[in-house]
């Protein structure tokens, strides 16, 4: 009965089918003229006509499926069949860190590939995430949700709906769950509650996944809650990343508490069968760091034959690396918390930040890294400049530009 509903009316099927079938027997019979009555004039005209009638009926018959499965797309047959044939077999890209820096290399990376894993920092514990991880006892879903919707694949509308925020009501009747929802995202609810009714963080982010059709896939370091601990150059011990990064005493040394946690299955397999593994860019204490401080996942990192590039910052982060004011220094942190192996390659920004942005970051508090890529070499690393600025009103990485270093990387382009 299957085959049979093909035939049924209004699927806009039938007359194409019946087309494709005309220009078969239309090419047959032009061979068959042309060899047998050796009429080459006729027999041409009946194979060139069946060709077109074969092609014509092929794209209609592609063109009325896509418009009955995704009525909003029917004009993206060329750019469907390229995402889901070109880019899945494009190079296998893990990629480590989490925060805004994660994302929007993200953005980049699904335009080349859509073999892309994103492993995502769960330490997080401010804003929304840390309040759901307080109140109801779930790894913080915040970076977690900004790398799926980096993702995502599907309509703009429901990209704005996973990252909508709740804003405080104005009505009394509305105020107490006004305050409830102020500063949740509608996407970090839609993990908790997935998570809850499936019972299984993982699960819910692949689910959340599926809903986004997000290309390549998002998963944590680890299952287990863990919280980061720094020790700072005048000997304070700060616990959480939201009071690490508040404090202006330099970073000595970055733990997680408790130490020995293990990395997610799905994190380990993907580093296994990477092409190439990124470290960054974002936050080097507490959104890349993290990941890396969990030891079967740096092990893992260590051992793999891949590419282990790690792309700098452009700018200092007040407090957290205001210390750190090059990229030799963010490089030296970084190998001084995990170990030497971690990286082979270092992409660092030769860009000039403009001079609006560098006097509003100034009175932030952030300043451009300085250029020391000799000294990165001299430790053994292959470093790569580029112009990477991307910023009308703030400093972001050319997040294409990016993913075009990486994959030449990969596939080793003179790199």
């Amino acid at each position: 009965m299957g085959f049979y509903k093909w035939l049924y009316p209004g699927l806009r099927i039938k007359r194409w089918v019946f087309l494709l079938a005309v220009g078969i027997v239309l090419v047959s019979m032009g061979f068959v003229v042309t060899m047998i009555e050796s009429q080459e004039t006729v027999g041409s005209f009946f194979v060139v006509g069946g060709i077109l009638a074969v092609i014509i009926s092929v794209r209609k018959i592609l063109k009325s499926v896509i418009m009955l499965l995704a009525p909003n797309q029917e004009g993206q047959l060329i750019n469907i069949m390229y995402h889901r044939v070109v880019l899945a077999s494009g190079t296998r890209v893990v990629a480590i860190g989490g925060g805004t820096g994660l994302s929007a290399l993200l953005h980049g990376l699904k335009e080349r590939t859509s073999n892309i894993t994103a492993i995502v920092t769960v330490a997080d514990d401010g804003g929304s995430s840390g309040r759901l991880r307080n109140q109801y006892g779930v790894l913080p879903p915040g970076d977690i949700r900004n790398c799926l919707v980096a993702l995502a694949d599907s309509e703009t509308l429901m990209q704005e709906l996973f990252q909508f925020r709740f804003k405080e009501g104005v009505s009394e009747s509305d105020k107490e769950s006004a305050n409830d929802l102020a500063g949740h995202s509608f996407g970090n609810l839609f993990i908790l509650a997935m998570t809850k009714i499936t019972g299984d963080f993982e699960k819910a982010v692949r689910e959340s996944s599926r809903i986004l059709n997000i290309r390549g896939r998002v998963v944590p370091s680890t299952l287990s809650a863990v919280t980061l601990v720094a020790h700072h150059a005048d000997g304070r011990v700060t616990d959480g990343e939201t009071n690490i990064s508040a404090c202006k005493s330099p970073i000595e040394k970055i733990f997680l508490k408790p130490e020995a946690v293990q990395a997610a299955d799905d994190a380990i397999q993907a580093i296994r069968t990477a092409d190439v593994i990124v470290l960054g860019p974002g936050s080097l204490y507490t959104s890349v760091l993290p990941n890396l401080l969990i030891e079967n996942l740096l092990a893992e990192i260590i051992a793999s034959r891949a590419p282990k590039v790690y792309v700098c910052n452009i700018m200092t982060q007040p407090n957290e690396t205001s210390h750190l004011n090059s990229d030799f220094r963010h490089v030296e942190a970084l190998i001084k918390n995990t170990q030497p192996e971690v990286l082979t390659h270092v992409i660092v920004n030769n860009g000039r930040v403009p001079q609006t942005l560098t006097e509003r970051y100034t009175h932030e508090g952030a300043f451009p890294l300085m250029r020391e890529s000799e000294k990165i070499r001299e430790l053994g690393y292959k470093v790569v400049e580029a112009d990477l600025i991307r910023g009308v009103d703030v400093v972001r990485h050319n997040s294409r530009r990016l993913a075009k270093i990486i994959t030449e990387i990969a596939q080793k382009k003179n790199i």
